[in-house]
């Protein structure tokens, strides 16, 4: 299903593609730079505060661009300041995104670093067991407004306690792709919203802090690898066997392990990066020692960095969490072979922080009024 919005959001834009139509209705093409230094560097939150701008171009461009593409419904923060946004699209959808908040030394928690975790979907056709997402199946790709609004919401919420609004760079330090969706499903929209808050005239945000994450839809690795720019890659493994990872992950049955190792080393040597396996621990399924000597063996074959993540319950999901001692003993297992492994520990639970809860949890409500 595709929506189609009363205006364009204006966040979906290129310098390019604005210039050609200011150009098309009369205007200098140097406006569209002026208008993206007032949403990327000033931030601006209407067309009347762009005050370099005629009057008349301001009432123009607000009757065919939409400057705030997503409202936010609800924010609930966790104990340790880990934020999810819930964010209603114009068609009245929802979609979650995250701001999660790493201590430092010296600084409160305002203003450690953050990393914003951004969805590419409403809802997920890919049906992975753990996943609260795709509970209620796939129902649209987010635009490429509506991927980059995430951003800039966060940006006007940490400007207000943040230096970096007057030093005009973004108000956090990396992005993860791996909120509500399957990010390679949507990739005709995703790359050109990355690029939008990779360009100079954008955000100017590195591409080496910005992560995408997949289940594994190998033909879209293998054209990510292809592309220009140096963006992290993290693969939603979860299972170091076919016959473990079927159970978790449908995608298997269409490109199996023999078909996405090969995939995500074509990956790392393209961009000289190492790439993150992410395996969520499952009680009794995929934490045995002989799933781990089998990750152990791709990490290594990959040289790739294994990120264990202690399954975070789901209400309707049968799935359950093993004991800290299992975890501890597989993750002790691949550091005796030598692999570059962490354990993710919990942020946000009180909040629903995993992928789709919180969203699960209002959508009934919503929807009945």
């Amino acid at each position: 299903m595709k929506y189609i919005p009363e205006k364009k959001p204006i966040y979906g834009e290129t310098l390019e593609s604005l210039q050609d139509r200011l150009m098309e209705i009369g205007e200098h093409a140097f406006r569209a730079k002026q208008v993206m230094e007032w949403l990327y560097k000033k931030r601006a939150h209407s067309w009347e505060s762009m005050t370099n701008l005629p009057a008349p171009l301001r009432r123009r461009l607000e009757s065919e661009f939409e400057i705030s593409p997503t409202k936010r419904l609800l924010a609930k923060e966790s104990t340790d300041e880990t934020e999810k946004l819930l964010l209603e699209m114009g068609d009245k959808s929802l979609i979650e995104t995250v701001v999660i908040r790493a201590p430092q030394i010296g600084v409160g928690q305002r203003d450690s670093r953050k990393t914003i975790c951004i969805s590419t979907q409403v809802g997920c056709a890919y049906g992975c067991k753990f996943c609260a997402s795709g509970l209620a199946g796939w129902k649209r790709d987010l635009s490429v407004g509506e991927i980059v609004s995430q951003l800039i919401h966060v940006c006007h919420q940490e400007d207000a306690t943040t230096e970096r609004a007057k030093e005009e760079i973004a108000s956090f330090d990396n992005i993860v792709v791996m909120g509500m969706g399957e990010p390679m499903a949507n990739y005709e929209n995703l790359l050109p919203a990355l690029r939008i808050l990779n360009a100079p005239w954008g955000l100017n945000f590195g591409a080496r802090r910005i992560t995408i994450s997949t289940s594994g839809i190998v033909p879209k690795i293998l054209e990510l690898a292809d592309e220009p720019e140096q963006f992290r890659l993290a693969v939603s493994l979860h299972g170091a066997t076919n016959a473990v990872r079927e159970q978790i992950m449908p995608i298997n049955k269409r490109y199996p392990l023999e078909t996405l190792v090969p995939a995500i080393r074509k990956y790392a040597e393209t961009k000289g990066r190492m790439i993150t396996l992410e395996f969520i621990l499952i009680d009794s399924l995929n934490d045995t020692s002989e799933q781990a000597n089998a990750l152990a063996d791709i990490a290594l074959q990959l040289n790739a960095h294994v990120n264990l993540i202690p399954y975070n319950t789901v209400a309707g999901l049968d799935w359950k969490r093993p004991s800290i001692k299992r975890q501890e003993s597989f993750y002790q297992r691949l550091k005796r072979a030598n692999v570059s492994a962490t354990i993710r520990r919990e942020k946000g639970h009180d909040i629903a922080a995993a992928c789709g809860q919180l969203k699960l949890k209002v959508e009934p409500i919503a929807e009945n009024g």
